[in-house]
């Protein structure tokens, strides 16, 4: 029995040797030393949770050893600076020293740690002054956002850097409250995003999630829920959730998981968190949801083992990209009390005792985060002293000028990763995308995709799920012929499908139309561009009806602007657009009917009025009657301007958001402008209708302006009485049908003629009747 004894004092040994000399979590109050530490020129300074709680060291054997992964992440520190002192490249002669504190995953030790490290007061107290000068050049930690922040916070006025190699809470890049903070690993700012893009890509709008209730899960999960809302994805329920939960407030959680329709669990959530949670959905016999993991959880080695009950199968997340570092497992398996013990005995030794299997992760993620960040150290300092074969100096440079310079540094390891900061201190977000599959009896993870930040909007994206992808909607989408109706008191993806109003079209047949209206205008314009030399085009004022032809474009297109939801601007646009548009037209069309008239009235003897009518007085002229509509434009903007309205009198069950005109005044001033114009046009096209002219325009003009006046005469009583989308039915209509009357009575005789008839379209033909004008 004593021998026993003495041998599990010896494997205790071993134990508090390999967990940093044994130190456990020291109560406030008491002096504090660095768990791990080694002299030199210039100190780095280590923050762990090598432990989760207060504690006073367990002698009675009965309790499995703390979690050994914060072991690893100090014999990465270490690793990385002996390989920094050995080198001959980076900082030469200099000699790079470290201490190494256990936060205990507390917030008040982790200040209390950082405070000693800057100050170099190992038995320091929060209340003690610091004033001496920083004792570190960086500090590197914490593995949790929450303690990070309050480090960075308290050393944040010394401008000391700390590097965290797994805090992602996105708070982390505001530099106005944390102006030192950086990190090796990618903000959930990203993760949050690309989670959100992958439920989208599955289909899964219907989804439901949980969140570690502390700074690092409220801050992503409110991120992803942005990001949701923006692809169209509804989150059925939020849930917080904390390990210190009661029994009662975890049974609410899961009754309204047990209650919820939606299939899909995005856990924001710790791996300790995820550890509770399996064995309370176990408990509740709750199975068969798809889960969607952050790092925070997904990526621990240890989940596929966690899931006994199968929970999990089909689980799918983000994790940081695996990069082997070379000769970091033999480094820390090198440890001397395990190597003198004979590793291969104390292996069988630990795994028989404890019932559990010690392993090194070689390549987690995090660890060679903690590798990279003391490299970026390294880099800024070989770089601030002008290192060549040696380094000028050996003191440590101003924590301020350090700080600028590390935002800065730029550098590839030697596996040759690229490493740099973004202005928020943050490197460029690369995740893996991996999938919980069950291969051969066993569960692993099983890499289908990628999100990679520094790639276009539309390629960051690329992941495939070997197995059948389970549906999450509220609401199935809704058949031809159907339309939305939002369900009260629900997110937008829950709705009823019901049968669409007789009358009612789609938005894609309408852009078909337009598009059509557009060519045939662009048609025209190609046939009197191609035959411009031609007797037909030269007799009807060339220069007049490309001009014509170009508004009659423009007020095809500005129906477009009455397509829409109502904003400030649509209402404002479409009304001026509306309006100047077809007084250039019109003014197009009175000018030519005007020449037609001079032109006969020139064949009198000894007149000379067409010298009052030329080219430069025809332009003018349309100047000037456009330029009076955009005067009445211009002082109903100023005075009244349209804006959206929501019109809740015409019906009791509907909201019908519409334009509200301002001034009416100012819209039947722009109305009665146009009309009055069209008046003129259509009196005097009709005192030169019979006027001698094979070719005479004057008839073709007096066709198109009865139509115009036919249509909006019509559109008055129509307008008045059209409600919300009515409204802008009545109005659409109007603008393509006197558009197309226009179009129609004079371009298509004319053309017609050119195309069909070329024999017609001579000289002789024009010279028997009329002067080429």
């Amino acid at each position: 029995m004593e021998s026993v004894f003495n041998l599990l004092h010896a494997v205790m040994f071993i134990i508090n040797v390999f967990t940093a000399n044994g130190t456990f979590c020291s109560l406030q109050g008491e002096p504090v030393y660095p768990q791990l530490s080694k002299d030199g020129d210039i100190i780095v300074g280590g923050i762990f949770p090598f432990h989760r709680t207060w504690e006073i060291t367990d002698m009675s054997y009965m309790v499995k050893p703390s979690p050994l992964k914060s072991m690893q992440y100090s014999q990465s520190v270490i690793f990385a600076i002996e390989e920094i002192n050995n080198s001959s490249s980076l900082l030469p002669g200099v000699s790079l020293g470290y201490k190494i504190y256990d936060t205990c995953s507390s917030r008040a030790m982790g200040v209390r740690m950082a405070l000693a490290l800057i100050n170099g007061i190992e038995n320091s107290i929060l209340d003690e002054p610091c004033t001496k000068p920083a004792q570190v050049q960086a500090i590197i930690g914490e593995t949790y956002s929450s303690v990070s922040m309050a480090i960075a916070q308290s050393i944040g006025p010394f401008s000391i850097p700390l590097i965290s190699h797994d805090a992602t809470c996105e708070c982390l890049s505001d530099k106005r409250k944390y102006p030192s903070f950086l990190r090796t690993v990618p903000s959930d700012y990203y993760q949050s995003r690309a989670m959100a893009e992958m439920v989208k890509q599955f289909g899964w709008t219907w989804v439901g999630a949980i969140r570690r209730d502390d700074d690092y899960g409220n801050s992503g999960m409110a991120a992803f829920t942005a990001a949701a809302e923006q692809l169209g994805i509804c989150l059925e329920y939020s849930l917080p959730f904390f390990t210190t939960y009661s029994k009662e407030k975890v049974l609410r959680i899961i009754q309204q998981i047990k209650s919820s329709t939606s299939r899909v669990i995005v856990a924001f959530v710790s791996y300790w968190d995820l550890e509770i949670l399996l064995d309370v959905f176990h408990e509740h016999n709750i199975t068969g949801y798809q889960w969607v993991g952050t790092e925070g959880w997904i990526s621990d080695s240890t989940v596929a083992r966690l899931d006994k009950h199968k929970i999990l199968q089909g689980a799918i997340g983000l994790t940081i990209p695996k990069t082997k570092v070379t000769g970091l497992k033999e480094f820390i398996l090198d440890i001397n009390p395990l190597k003198s013990a004979g590793r291969a005995i104390f292996t069988e030794f630990w795994e028989t005792l404890f019932n559990c299997k010690y392993t090194v992760q070689n390549n987690s993620e995090d660890i060679i985060n903690v590798y990279k960040a003391v490299y970026a150290i390294a880099h800024t300092l070989h770089n601030l002293q002008g290192c060549t074969q040696t380094c000028p100096t050996k003191k440590q440079p101003d924590p301020l000028t350090f700080l600028e310079h590390l935002k800065r540094v730029h550098f590839k390891t030697k596996e040759g990763e690229e490493v740099y900061f973004d202005k928020n201190g943050d490197p460029v977000a690369k995740y893996e995308i991996i999938n919980l599959q069950t291969i051969e009896d066993q569960h692993e993870f099983v890499t289908v995709g990628y999100y990679d930040s520094s790639f276009p909007a539309h390629n960051r994206l690329a992941v495939q799920m070997p197995s059948i992808v389970p549906v999450s909607v509220c609401s199935e989408s809704c058949p031809p012929g159907t339309r939305k109706a939002v369900q009260k008191g629900k997110p937008i993806c829950c709705f009823d499908c019901i049968p669409c109003a007789e009358g009612e079209i789609s938005n894609i047949t309408g852009t078909k139309i337009h598009q059509v209206e557009t060519l045939y205008c662009l048609y025209y314009i190609i046939i009197f561009f191609r035959y411009k030399n031609t007797p037909i085009v030269k007799a009807n004022n060339s220069e007049l009806s490309f001009l014509l032809l170009f508004s009659l474009a423009l007020c095809f297109l500005c129906s477009l602007t009455f397509i829409g939801r109502p904003s400030e601007w649509s209402c404002v646009l479409r009304h001026t657009v509306f309006g100047i548009t077809f007084v250039l037209c019109i003014s197009c069309v009175l000018m030519k009917t005007i020449v037609v008239l001079m032109a006969f009235r020139a064949t009198l003897p000894g007149s000379n009025v067409m010298k009052w009518f030329g080219p430069p007085q025809q332009r003018l002229s349309v100047l000037a009657f456009t330029l009076i509509q955009v005067l009445i434009c211009v002082l109903w903007l100023t005075t009244s301007p349209p804006f959206p309205f929501k019109n809740l009198k015409h019906y009791k069950e509907k909201i019908i958001l519409e334009c509200q005109l301002g001034s009416a005044v100012g819209f039947w001033a722009v109305l009665g402008y146009i009309g009055l114009l069209a008046l003129l046009c259509f009196v005097l096209a009709f005192l030169a209708r019979k006027l001698p002219d094979k070719f005479n325009e004057a008839k073709f003009i007096t066709f198109s302006m009865l139509i115009f006046c036919a249509v909006w005469i019509t559109f008055i009583p129509a307008y008045v009485s059209s409600p919300g989308k009515f409204t802008v039915a009545v109005e659409i209509f109007a603008i393509l049908a006197s558009s197309f009357g226009l179009l129609f009575c004079i371009f298509f005789p004319k053309c017609y003629t050119i195309i069909i008839k070329p024999e017609k379209n001579v000289k002789k033909q024009i010279m028997n009747k009329v002067p080429v004008m």
